[in-house]
């Protein structure tokens, strides 16, 4: 038989139920709830007790039929009663009593025995992943901070051949360039690696995104690029207001960044910013119509050190990360060449909530 009345929705938006079923109509199966420790130890423990009770009562009943027959039919037949019965006697107190805890402790040993052979593995696994990423590490700082050295160290030496030369001046110039790079990015470096305390607030979102994009006002009218807001929500969340500026100014930057290189035609920013379907998170969007990226460039983005920037650091992306994960939420890139480049970013409203994705 159908229902008696028809579907509702759920108040969580989530698919509807019925609220009234036949009585000649089975209820769909209901799934045991799941027991809290206190409960599972107590009913554990009742197992237990009405196994020994069960096995107590065969007892009883055993010695009470060998005696009964003992002294009726006598000790022959008794004997080959008790020799039956007892055999039943001695699995139960087995299967009741004894395999349980047999039971409990092979598993045990086998729990044991595997995580012994796996742990070993993962952690070796996990060590050589992480001795990779700090050889990788080593290597870009290395490059990014020995070659303006280089540079900078040659410039020294040809100043030192002809302390007279008219072109002195110039390669002092070059050279303090150089260093200078080398600065930046030891500064940056040091910025990635520390921990930065995260100084939460009640903020909006919408007034975090103005306040990064009127920091290229200067610089969006100079290169004629159009700034597209689509802002659906004013964004209420708790957060750190100073980080999550930093993050977007990155974010805004990088994609001005290339469209100045790219020379693209109508270049375009396009800023977006909602919340999911339940209201636990928050997302903004920065999406440009400029050349875009490579797959290889892609899955290095947030890679520290890595740029395509003639005077990028490499740690702005990677910056910007750590402050993301610090808050809680997600980053990730979607790109394509010819295509331009789009950054979601994903916040819980309240950080360790653990939101749902619409």
């Amino acid at each position: 038989m159908r229902p008696t009345t028809g579907w509702t929705e759920s108040l969580s938006g989530g698919p509807a139920m019925r609220d009234h079923w036949d009585e000649d109509e089975p209820r769909p199966p209901r799934r045991a709830r799941e027991l809290t420790p206190k409960e599972r130890v107590y009913s554990d423990a009742r197992n237990r007790a009405n196994a020994k009770l069960g096995f107590y009562s065969h007892a009883i009943a055993f010695g009470s039929v060998f005696v009964l027959v003992l002294f009726t039919a006598g000790f022959r037949p008794a004997f080959i009663m008790a020799l039956a019965w007892g055999t039943a006697l001695i699995l139960h107190y087995f299967s009741a009593l004894k395999a349980p805890d047999m039971r409990r402790r092979m598993i045990e040993r086998e729990v044991d025995r595997e995580v012994a052979h796996t742990v070993p593995r993962e952690r070796r696994s996990i060590e050589g992943k992480h001795a990779r990423s700090i050889e990788d590490l080593s290597a870009s700082i290395a490059h990014e901070i020995r070659n303006p050295i280089t540079a900078a160290k040659s410039l020294v030496q040809q100043m030192g051949e002809d302390p007279a030369s008219g072109g002195n001046v110039d390669y002092a110039k070059v050279a303090l360039d150089e260093l200078d790079r080398v600065e930046r990015s030891i500064s940056h470096l040091l910025r990635f690696a520390r921990e930065e305390e995260i100084e939460v607030q009640d903020l909006r979102m919408a007034d975090v995104l103005e306040s990064a994009l009127e920091t290229f006002n200067d610089r969006v009218g100079r290169l004629g690029v159009r700034i597209e807001r689509e802002i659906d929500t004013a964004g209420s969340m708790r957060g750190d207001p100073e980080k999550l500026r930093r993050i977007l100014i990155n974010l805004v930057g990088n994609a001005l960044d290339a469209l100045e290189q790219s020379g693209t035609k109508d270049p375009t920013i396009r800023v977006l910013a909602g919340e999911n379907l339940a209201g636990t998170e928050l997302w903004v969007r920065v999406k440009d119509n400029g050349p875009g990226m490579d797959p290889d460039t892609l899955d290095r983005i947030f890679s520290p050190f890595y740029t395509s920037k003639e005077s990028g650091t490499g740690l702005g992306l990677a910056i910007s990360k750590k402050l993301v994960d610090a808050h809680g939420g997600s980053i990730e890139a979607t790109s394509a060449p010819g295509e331009g480049t789009e950054f979601v970013l994903t916040f819980p409203r309240r950080p360790g909530s653990g939101g749902s994705s619409a």
